[in-house]
């Protein structure tokens, strides 16, 4: 057996260039340059490890995660920016654990209001109030919008400042209906708002999407979410086009090389058979590592830096790929599944899903890894 020696002893391993994760919010701050950036981190930062995303993100103006758990990791790691809690707090508890981690909470129901009104925190709290336009998720519906942000204003402790958001369901869609809709349902939301407080409230629209489509849908704070991970938001619109850098290299090694004849299968179900004499390599990477299990016969890897193709059935620690006419494949080749020279959005595509789905799926099992500025070519 090839000595494997010169490899990492963990693998798959997922490499995390900080400095394509840099050069991404820098992207996105000329893509919105009268905008200040609410940088996502949540679900372990699309799977990027959350504590090094925000290291590496430090000149963001702040950070946004969905659940509470997440943003007391981040203060437990000594990051002192503001962390917005998209989901807001579900009970007391939390309201007053929130409080005293000084997090931004976003308030989306009439249960947070009240939680708010009748357990009072011991600090004063910057609120976001949170909009359904036409997203149909979480927030108030427009009617109920103003009266809303009197019951925060008027709270026994008063917030130290209340803002406005809402989240746009197809701003991937160019031209579609439904974020007209919504764009003018929060213009008029926020007219009314103006007319109480005699001034114009702080705002928050665009998440990586709007971002990159028009500035009437970024808002005083926009959201970048997967730009930030160096994937695109569009399906006609590649990274690339946006100026985007691949953060995540997510690589493992061949295991183990067979050289099959003509009718012969590999994997569960002999989903896939050899039209004539092949070469196949099996690499250490699996569903539990995060691989699609249903990734299709075909799909993009690269084995040594060239272009194979994934055969059979992924299982849970191991996939199968046809390495034919490929030199000098045997056990502990590198073995890329996405990132330099090959994004994560053909993959998904592959997988019939969205690049979303790939980093966040990442197992517990894989390696991140940062890389120092000079460690890849951008």
């Amino acid at each position: 057996m090839a000595d494997l020696s010169s490899h990492p002893r963990r693998v798959p391993r997922a490499r995390i260039s900080l400095a394509a994760l840099r050069h991404n919010l820098a992207v996105i701050r000329r893509a919105a340059p009268d905008s200040r950036v609410m940088a996502v981190v949540k679900a372990n930062a699309y799977g990027h490890g959350s504590v090094m995303a925000t290291r590496a993100l430090a000149d963001a103006d702040s950070f946004a995660v969905a659940r509470l758990d997440e943003a007391l990791e981040l203060r437990r790691a000594g990051v002192a920016h503001p962390i917005v809690l998209l989901e807001g707090v579900l009970d007391a508890q939390q309201l007053q654990q929130g409080a005293q981690a000084e997090l931004e909470l976003v308030v989306h129901n009439a249960d947070q209001i009240a939680l708010l009104e009748q357990a009072a925190p011991t600090q004063a709290l910057l609120l976001w109030l949170k909009l359904n336009t036409g997203m149909n998720r979480l927030g108030f519906e427009p009617a109920d919008a103003v009266a809303a942000w009197r019951r925060l204003s008027a709270l026994p402790r008063a917030p130290r400042e209340l803002r406005l958001m809402t989240h746009l369901a197809c701003a991937d869609e160019p031209g579609a209906k439904l974020t007209i809709h919504q764009l003018a349902q929060f213009r008029d939301i926020t007219a009314s708002l103006r007319a109480v407080t005699m001034r114009d409230p702080v705002t928050s629209i665009g998440s990586s999407a709007g971002i990159f489509s028009s500035r009437d849908r970024h808002g005083d704070w926009v959201r970048p979410g997967i730009a930030l991970y160096g994937a695109s938001p569009f399906s006609m619109r590649s990274a690339d086009d946006l100026g985007l850098r691949a953060v995540m290299n997510f690589e493992s090694v061949v295991i183990a090389v067979h050289d099959l004849t003509a009718g012969a299968s590999v994997g569960y179900g002999a989903t896939w058979r050899a039209t004539g004499a092949t070469r196949i390599a099996i690499v250490a990477a699996g569903y539990a590592d995060g691989v699609p299990r249903h990734l299709s016969n075909g799909a993009p890897i690269l084995v040594n830096g060239r272009r194979a193709a994934l055969v059979g059935r992924v299982s849970m620690d191991m996939f199968a790929a046809d390495v034919t006419g490929i030199a000098d494949v045997r056990a502990g080749s590198t073995v890329t599944l996405w990132g330099a020279g090959l994004p994560a959005d053909a993959v998904a595509r592959a997988a019939g899903t969205i690049a979303y789905e790939l980093f966040s799926r990442i197992g517990r099992r894989v390696a991140l890894e940062p890389e120092t500025d000079s460690a890849r070519q951008p």
